[in-house]
């Protein structure tokens, strides 16, 4: 039987608009339908990328950081459902998550649902709420080699900033040479791992060492929430928890001061088990030299083998320019995969063009 989501791209010019859509609230069914159209994207634009499954769905799309605001939307088609998406019906998501000076957006149209106009209408719902919301600027993240970057550059975005990503398959790693990088670390300091949470004792040097990516010259939008200091840090631990993102810390530790020398973050989410998101890997300029990012990146691999079973990969992101850590981690094994882009626009801007071309 041929599945009825075949037949409804001939209707699309029929497709039933945009409206606002609020995870918070939606059925099951409607989670299941945004998970089905967001997994047919990742089967088309990144193959290799595992699928997302449906544990805390709902909050992963709803939950945010104290202060910061969320705003969702999705296109429909037409197909006779009285009340709710459904996979057939589901033709496009948006969202604009309102950071301090920025508003971030996300998109996705479903393969079988593009080239039909439905993501330059959610692109101008975004746009117009930003202006409402007195945003000057939005940024996406864009990957390299899908056809997102043509779609964001024919819509009058600008690439912003530029980095690597790189993967890491766990099967290939000597755990035993692993074991000795981790030990390998200069006289003096002393490498904690921390999961899921950070004991109070520690947070404000912890906070100190972050704002040393504050003074990172190299024009990264920071599309996703930072933390640099110790109410926001406990914030932030507090909602990746809640998303249902795991989160795991390990901490250099300079003994004679207790000054937080390096430090790398890492969350393993509910929706994606076998692939870990390593996040920042920072080391305090005062403490260079000592092998620290690789010793902290090393144990981070050696307590994840036990704490994470159902782990198979992990993906992080480097700027081209930063060789130091790009050898570092291909002494751990990482192997370059893509492109990985941050265009911005000017929202004012991009809702005029999008008005007067008729969205």
């Amino acid at each position: 039987m041929t599945p009825r989501r075949q037949a409804d791209p001939v209707r699309l010019r029929e497709w039933g608009g945009i409206r606002e859509w609020d995870p918070r609230s939606a059925t099951e069914a409607e989670l299941a339908a945004w998970l089905r159209g967001y997994n047919q994207a990742i089967a088309v634009d990144l193959p290799k990328d595992p699928p997302w499954g449906p544990d805390l769905l709902r909050e992963h799309l709803s939950i945010t950081m104290p202060g910061e605001h969320r705003v969702t939307w999705v296109a429909e088609a037409d197909d006779g459902t009285p009340q709710g998406i459904s996979a057939e019906s589901l033709l496009g998501y948006a969202r604009l998550l309102m950071l301090s000076g920025l508003g971030v957006l996300e998109l996705f149209v479903p393969p079988w649902a593009r080239r039909r106009g439905v993501g330059r209408a959610l692109l101008a719902a975004v746009a117009e709420r930003a202006v409402a919301e007195g945003f000057t600027s939005l940024g996406v993240e864009v990957v390299g080699g899908t056809p997102s970057v043509a779609f964001y550059e024919a819509s009058g975005f600008r690439l912003a900033y530029r980095e690597m990503r790189s993967l890491l398959d766990l099967s290939t790693i000597d755990w035993s040479h692993l074991g000795d990088m981790a030990q390998s670390i200069g006289a003096g300091y002393r490498i904690d791992f921390h999961p899921g949470d950070l004991p109070d004792e520690i947070l404000p040097a912890y906070a100190e060492a972050k704002q040393v990516r504050q003074l990172d010259p190299a024009g990264d939008l920071e599309l996703r929430p930072s933390s640099y200091d110790v109410d926001r840090l406990r914030a932030s631990l507090t909602c990746l928890t809640a998303r249902g993102q795991r989160p795991y810390i390990v901490v250099a530790l300079h003994e004679r001061t207790g000054a937080v020398a390096g430090l790398t973050e890492l969350v393993v989410p509910a929706q994606h088990p076998s692939r870990a998101d390593q996040y920042d890997t920072i080391i305090v300029p005062a403490h260079n030299g000592y092998g620290l990012a690789r010793a902290i990146k090393a144990r981070m691999l050696c307590e994840l083998r036990t704490a994470e079973p159902r782990l198979r990969d992990l993906q992080t992101w480097h700027a081209p320019d930063n060789e130091e850590l790009q050898q570092v981690n291909e002494e751990l094994g990482f192997k370059t995969d893509r492109e990985w882009c941050e265009y911005e626009a000017d929202a004012t801007e991009l809702a005029t063009r999008l008005r007067a071309a008729g969205h």
